[in-house]
């Protein structure tokens, strides 16, 4: 749940007190949610929207071959990312319509070999309901539990697997707490047992190394705007060889894409793509390495100055700028009203009208209460380690406000142990 303001549309913009030296509000770092437009990006984009404006599949004129040749030039970014070649990418909507069309594509054009895929719990809600939806036609899906810890267990995996299984899809690296999966493992396995492994690696692309050769991935997807390029565009790798995989396209019209994805490309938007590709492959490894700092810098000062905190995640296997964090005996939705000039994201999901807590959250086994308390904070390109100190420092002074006023953190201090309690019902 993404909160910039205090949930009532309020952005606060100015503060009571001066601020410090280059920390302008609101402060955002919710980079997993989206990120801002890299001005690099923009710059690249912008004849596609006036001059060349071209259709790429307009053959006969040069407005048509200008276009194309930025899309082939894009198609190139995009796979010198990633490890792969440019007639192995094929340009989508964005990662909804790659992981629908990896799931569905696959599912229909491996039917008569079988109709068992496997997937897991923490999977993005694009994976889930479409498997769901793959469910509904006659499909058998298998949801892999995950550990505390947050990651699977490959043996989990090995026993799932039978000889009615097409396709394995497993994220690279969760949205919500940042765990990396142990996909080069998974990979291996599949292609020993010859079956398919798709990976939607939105939030792992262009943050951290990713390359379809080594890691065994046959299709992947990933998306413009969780690397700092256009909303509205992403892309499908489907491997054409060892094993060449096949798709059944989705949308149908025309067989542009290779006949796996119809439709007039975006061109801008795929510029975009490709210039957010080539900026991330030359400046990844500096960026992960200053996100990673920051993002222990901002846990260690919160750690060090409050009690009752907690990392969820494994932190070993893990983006570089995600920290998702639980302050217990606080409510969340009161915690994020008292820091309201900060943009980061709750451990509750939006999806309902009352306040569920995260199914990801829950699926490491933790309680309401403390998945309720859960703050996902999303370090980027453009924050500064004045914002974190700025974050930090008001995340402290909200946590121990609150704290003062709940008799559940007063019992805990008291040394008495909340669950040997019995409330009484009112």
């Amino acid at each position: 749940m993404s909160i910039n303001g205090n949930g009532t549309g309020v952005v606060v913009t100015e503060s009571a007190t001066p601020l410090p030296e280059g920390v302008h509000l609101p402060i955002y770092m919710d980079n997993h949610a989206t990120t801002p437009l890299d001005p690099r990006v923009l710059e690249a984009m912008m004849p596609y929207f006036t001059t060349t404006f071209g259709n790429a599949a307009s053959r006969n004129h040069s407005f048509g071959w200008e276009a194309e040749k930025a899309t082939e030039k894009a198609r190139e970014q995009i796979a010198k990312l990633i490890g792969a070649t440019a007639k192995e990418i094929i340009f989508t909507s964005g990662a909804t319509e790659s992981n629908n069309l990896a799931l569905k594509g696959i599912a229909e054009m491996y039917r008569e070999r079988g109709n068992h895929i496997i997937t897991q719990v923490t999977e993005h809600k694009a994976v889930l309901d479409t498997c769901k939806k793959l469910e509904k036609l006659g499909y058998r899906v298998t949801y892999l539990p995950v550990g505390a810890d947050g990651l699977i267990d490959l043996e989990d995996l090995k026993r799932a697997a039978d000889d009615k299984t097409i396709l394995v899809s497993i994220m690279y690296a969760n949205n919500e707490i940042g765990v990396v999966q142990p996909i080069r493992e998974i990979g291996a396995f599949c292609h020993e047992k010859g079956i398919l492994f798709h990976s939607d690696a939105v939030q792992a692309v262009g943050k951290i190394p990713v390359d379809v050769q080594k890691d065994n991935i046959d299709v992947l997807s990933l998306s413009g705007h969780k690397i700092y390029g256009p909303k509205g565009v992403g892309a499908l790798y489907v491997r054409r060889r060892n094993p060449r995989v096949q798709i059944s396209e989705q949308i149908n019209g025309g067989g542009h894409e290779r006949g796996m994805r119809s439709g007039t490309l975006n061109v801008p938007g795929i510029v975009g793509l490709g210039a957010a590709a080539e900026i991330c492959r030359n400046e990844m490894e500096a960026e992960a390495k200053r996100e990673t700092e920051l993002r222990d810098y901002l846990k260690n000062k919160l750690e060090t100055a409050l009690d009752y905190v907690h990392v969820n995640g494994n932190m070993e296997h893990h983006l570089p700028g995600n920290l998702n964090m639980s302050f217990v005996y606080v409510e969340g939705e009161s915690l994020l009203m008292g820091i309201n000039d900060v943009a980061v994201s709750s451990g509750s999901a939006c999806t309902s009208a009352t306040l569920e807590p995260s199914y990801v959250l829950k699926a490491l086994g933790l309680g309401d209460d403390v998945a309720h308390s859960s703050i996902r904070f999303g370090l980027g390109r453009f924050n500064t380690k004045a914002e974190v100190d700025y974050v930090a420092n008001k995340i402290i002074d909200v946590v121990r406000k609150l704290r003062e006023l709940s008799p559940l953190y007063e019992m805990v201090k008291e040394g008495i142990d909340l669950s040997k309690i019995e409330w009484a019902a009112h």
